[in-house]
C-alpha cells in the first residue's frame, strides 16, 4: 500500500490528524515547448488542464472545457484519484490561483501570482511581482494552518518537472526530475534547464532563482509552506523536492514528508530519494490491477503522479480504506468522468 523511500517511516504520522488539502495551480509558458509534457489532449488545451483539474475536485466534472483532462484514448489527469480520496474521506480543500492563464469556474484564493514565462527564453517572472505574490501567499499559509494539524500541499503545473530541475540544478542539486511520459525527455529538458541557468550568475537569493529559473507554483507553495505554523505535506513527485528546498531557504521549519506515488518513485529516469531534502513516502493506488487501461497505462510510466494523487491515496489507506476498495471506487468514478466523456 506504501512504502517509505527516505528517511524516517514515522514521518507518515502527520496523516493522522485533522487535514487541509491545498492545491496550488498554475502555468508556464515552458510548457508551449513541443515534446515538454503530456498535460492536455493536445497542445492547445494545455492551459486548460490546471483549472479543469480543480474543477474536477469540486464537481466531479469540468467546466471550462467539456471534458477531463485526459488523453485521446483515456489516460486520465491524476485529479481522479484525488477526487476520489476526497470524496470517500471528505477531507477539507482550497484551491490557490499560482498563475492560472484560464480561471476556473470555482472558488479559489488569489494571491496576485504571474502566469510563469519560458524559463529557456527569459526570467520566468519580475522579482518584484514574484516578492509580493510570497508575501501574500505566505499569508495564506499562517492562517489556513490554524484550521489543522497539518496542510497537504498539491498541484498542477504543465512542464512543471523541468522548470523543478532548473530550480534544483540552481541549487547545486542533480535535477533527475519524473516526466509524465513513459519516454522522459531527458535531453530536451537538459536543454532547457541549461538555458535557464546560464542566465545566473551565482549569487542570486532563493527567490532571485525561483523567479529567474522556476514557476509560480513553485513561488506558491514554498510560500505556504514558510507562513505554515503546522507541518506540511508535500503531495507531488520531483516538483515538490523542488519546492522544499526553496521552503527550507527562505524559512520553513523543516517538519514535513513529501508523499508520491509508486509510479515516481519507480522512475529509472529520476530519483526523488537522491533530490528530497525531506522524508519521502510512496503510495501504490494499485493501478496495475485495473480492468480499465486508462488506469492501467500509469503502471506503464504514464502521468505517474499530479494533483496530490500520491498523498490522496495515502489519505484514504489511512483513514481505513482498502487499497482493493479504492481502486473499485476510482474506477468507478473513471467510469462516470472519463469514459462517458473523452
Amino acid at each position: 500500500m506504501y512504502s517509505v523511500v527516505k528517511g524516517d517511516p514515522e514521518a507518515i504520522d502527520l496523516l493522522k490528524g485533522k487535514l487541509l488539502f491545498l492545491f496550488t495551480v498554475g502555468n508556464t509558458l515552458t510548457a508551449n515547448i513541443p515534446g515538454i509534457t503530456v498535460a492536455g489532449a493536445n497542445p492547445e488545451l494545455i492551459k486548460f488542464t490546471p483549472p479543469a483539474d480543480v474543477e474536477l475536485l469540486h464537481y466531479g466534472e469540468c467546466r471550462v472545457i467539456p471534458f477531463p483532462p485526459a488523453t485521446p484514448d483515456g489516460k486520465p489527469t491524476p485529479a481522479l484519484i484525488t477526487y476520489t480520496s476526497l470524496r470517500l474521506t471528505g477531507v477539507p480543500f482550497f484551491v490557490i490561483d499560482a498563475g492560472l492563464m484560464v480561471k476556473p469556474h470555482t472558488p479559489f484564493i488569489d494571491v496576485k501570482a504571474p502566469t510563469g514565462e519560458n524559463i529557456a527564453e527569459k526570467d520566468a517572472m519580475d522579482l518584484e511581482v514574484a516578492k509580493e505574490c510570497f508575501a501574500l501567499a505566505k499569508i495564506v499559509g499562517k492562517n489556513l494552518s490554524k484550521l489543522a494539524d497539518a496542510l497537504v500541499i498539491g498541484e498542477s503545473i504543465p512542464a512543471g518537472t523541468t522548470t523543478a530541475g532548473a530550480v534544483l540544478r540552481a541549487f547545486g542539486v542533480e535535477s533527475k526530475v519524473s516526466s509524465s511520459m513513459p519516454e522522459n525527455p531527458v535531453e530536451l529538458k537538459k536543454e532547457v534547464i541549461w538555458k535557464a541557468v546560464s542566465r545566473l550568475n551565482g549569487d542570486e537569493s532563493p527567490l532571485e532563482v525561483v523567479a529567474k529559473v522556476g514557476d509560480p507554483v513553485i513561488l506558491v507553495a514554498s510560500a505556504i509552506a514558510c507562513g505554515s505554523e503546522k507541518p506540511i505535506i508535500f503531495a507531488g513527485g520531483t516538483q515538490m523536492a523542488a519546492i522544499a528546498h526553496v521552503a527550507l531557504k527562505l524559512g520553513f521549519r523543516g517538519e514535513g514528508v513529501i508523499v508520491t506515488t509508486k509510479y515516481v518513485a519507480e522512475d529509472a529516469t529520476a530519483d526523488i530519494a537522491a533530490i528530497s531534502p525531506l522524508p519521502v513516502v510512496a503510495a501504490n493506488p494499485m493501478l496495475e490491477n485495473s480492468s480499465k487501461p486508462g488506469l492501467r497505462a500509469y503502471a506503464d510510466g504514464f502521468v505517474k503522479e499530479g494533483v496530490g494523487a500520491g498523498a490522496a491515496t495515502l489519505i484514504a489507506y489511512k483513514r481505513g480504506i482498502k487499497s482493493e476498495e479504492f481502486l473499485r471506487e476510482i474506477e468507478k468514478d473513471y467510469e462516470k468522468i472519463v469514459e462517458n466523456k473523452v
